[in-house]
């Protein structure tokens, strides 16, 4: 039973902490609750705070000033004006900072995948109410795949599909090619790197849907572009775009 199961794993944590207390990875206070696989105490994961202002209302990019938005509450920012995304709406809601950045390196480079649930709960407390049919993740190709042994993005798209109890998207979005990681690269070339990178192998179960598309961070948005695009071209009726953080 989930009950007894949930309780033999708080038990454990419990005597775990008594015999080799935990401390914080930022602070290195104690880190008293046993129900918790954060490294953090709660006082530091606190300290992680939401983007606040003025934003473009397509991709998230936030503005300087509310001044864009005096004479047009739907201004775009010049990166949409120029070439508009094929998802309809972003949702980046932190920056790529402190420790949140930490986690999220922490869960995407060292395998703490426990990281998972407590990150894609921050997506969902700013995720505001929009809806969707359908919940994807940014596919990793299989040789990055096995390099890495986890993607990063299926793992917080499995914990949104729970909470929301809208069915997971799998294996219909696939990574036509490996590319270079986009770290270090200009926006440019962000871009090129993964035109053409994204296929589809089945169409028919996005036809007509509304799809969520999870990413960890947007930097460029080159990623979430792309992959978009080919939902779209494949017959999805819209796609919206989630992240845990956002570069600013």
């Amino acid at each position: 039973m989930p009950g007894i199961a949930d309780r033999r794993s708080r038990f454990l944590r419990k005597l775990l902490d008594l015999i080799y207390p935990r401390a914080c990875s930022h602070c290195d206070l104690p880190i008293s609750d046993e129900r918790s696989d954060l490294p953090y105490c709660p006082g530091c994961w606190e300290t992680i705070r939401p983007l606040t202002g003025p934003q473009c209302p397509v991709c998230a990019t936030p503005f300087p000033s509310s001044s864009a938005l005096s004479h047009s509450p739907d201004h775009y920012c010049a990166e949409c004006r120029e070439d508009l995304p094929a998802f309809s709406r972003a949702f980046t809601p932190y920056p790529y900072e402190g420790i949140l950045a930490d986690a999220i390196q922490r869960f995407k480079y060292q395998k703490q995948t426990s990281l998972a649930a407590p990150l894609a709960d921050l997506i969902m407390e700013r995720l505001t109410p929009v809806q969707f049919d359908l919940v994807a993740a940014v596919p990793l190709h299989p040789a990055r795949l096995r390099t890495r042994e986890f993607n990063q993005s299926l793992l917080l798209a499995q914990r949104i599909a729970c909470l929301t109890r809208v069915p997971l998207l799998i294996d219909a979005l696939n990574r036509s090619r490996d590319t270079l990681p986009q770290v270090g690269l200009s926006r440019r070339e962000r871009a090129q790197n993964v035109r053409r990178a994204f296929h589809l192998s089945d169409p028919a179960p996005i036809e007509g849907k509304r799809i969520l598309l999870v990413d960890d961070v947007y930097t460029t948005g080159a990623t979430l572009r792309e992959g978009s695009k080919i939902l779209l071209k494949g017959g999805a009726r819209e796609v919206i775009v989630a992240t845990v953080a956002r570069m600013v």
